[in-house]
């Protein structure tokens, strides 16, 4: 179903697109690609919303700064200092999380209005990112196709091709409460993941990759998740073709349980310590499927580097179950 959800100050529509199948109900805006809200039943079949959200457009619009739901782009994750080399010459960003750049910079892909259009049981969002976007280079055609599967997982493929040498490294910043409501601190988490990226007072990591042994970034074995998580961590199975299951976050309390499949080598765990109102610290957990922050200055790291000729792909699958 398409309806208009509201406009921007200029005129420019934007529409919701719901999506249901399995017991699950996922809705997404043409703003940001944002996942405005994905409803699942509990072990008692009792559905609630388990992702942050708001309930109007405006919401979205006076607290950008979280990402609520958001696709995020060009690049997912900080760039130290906003500057990065290509091809012997080096580039300049904004500088929106002082002294770095973050997510795309001062209005991403997350703040951008995108074209949408119906495919089975999904919607696919397409833009063109045009050649100096947020300081980045290339032309950059990009599509985002959500898809509900039989089992009601939530599946978004990326895509995307450049007619000159850039970077791009995407991902879905949704925040997660099983519970539907509350603090999500209690929840039990696993990665698959035997090491993580330390990061230095700016949250730029410092080229080692940490063993997660005896520390409390060890989440091998399902834990509760705490707070105080900024990190990304080195998914043990790396890049893959298609999506490999890499975390389980699991809600004691309703039995509502998230498994996370990707391609991607990077898992962010962000505990949301610092959301503003009308929510609380740690209201929400965001488990971000990417490549590793700082990528184009850490050559050791997997490269996010698109060139002309080649197709930036990259899957990421959202399990919903009760048990």
């Amino acid at each position: 179903m398409n309806e208009l959800f509201g406009t921007l100050s200029d005129g420019t529509p934007v529409h919701r697109w719901t999506l249901e199948r399995a017991g699950v109900r996922v809705r997404i805006l043409s703003y940001g690609g944002i996942v405005q809200s994905v409803e699942v039943p509990d072990r008692e079949g009792q559905a609630a919303d388990v992702v942050l959200g708001f309930p109007e457009l405006d919401g979205y619009l006076t607290n950008p700064e979280p990402y609520f739901g958001a696709l995020v782009g060009r690049y997912a994750n900080r760039i130290a200092g906003g500057r990065f080399p290509l091809d012997g010459r080096t580039y300049a960003l904004a500088l929106n999380n002082p002294p770095n750049s973050l997510h795309g910079g001062e209005r991403g892909f997350d703040k951008r209005v995108w074209d949408p259009a119906p495919v089975e049981h999904g919607v696919r969002l397409t833009r063109v990112s045009a050649h100096g976007e947020e300081g980045f280079p290339g032309r950059l055609e990009v599509s985002v196709t959500y898809t509900l599967e039989e089992s009601g997982a939530l599946r978004i493929a990326y895509e995307a091709v450049t007619d000159a040498p850039t970077l791009v490294n995407l991902t879905n910043h949704s925040y997660f409460n099983l519970g539907g409501s509350g603090h999500a601190g209690g929840h039990e988490l696993r990665i698959a993941a035997s090491r993580f990226t330390p990061v230095d007072a700016d949250l730029i990591p410092t080229g080692v990759l940490e063993a997660v042994g005896d520390t409390r970034f060890d989440f091998r074995e399902a834990r509760k998740v705490g707070s105080g998580y900024d990190h990304n961590f080195v998914l043990d199975k790396g890049v893959t073709d298609g999506p490999v299951e890499v975390a389980e976050l699991y809600d004691p309390a309703s039995g509502r349980v998230l498994t996370v499949a990707t391609t991607e080598p990077g898992l962010q765990l962000y505990t949301a310590d610092h959301l503003g109102e009308p929510f609380a610290p740690c209201d929400g957990i965001a488990l971000e499927t990417q490549h590793f922050p700082d990528s184009p200055n850490r050559p050791e790291f997997p490269s996010t580097v698109l060139r002309p000729g080649e197709t930036y792909r990259s899957e990421t699958v959202y399990g919903f179950s009760a048990r």
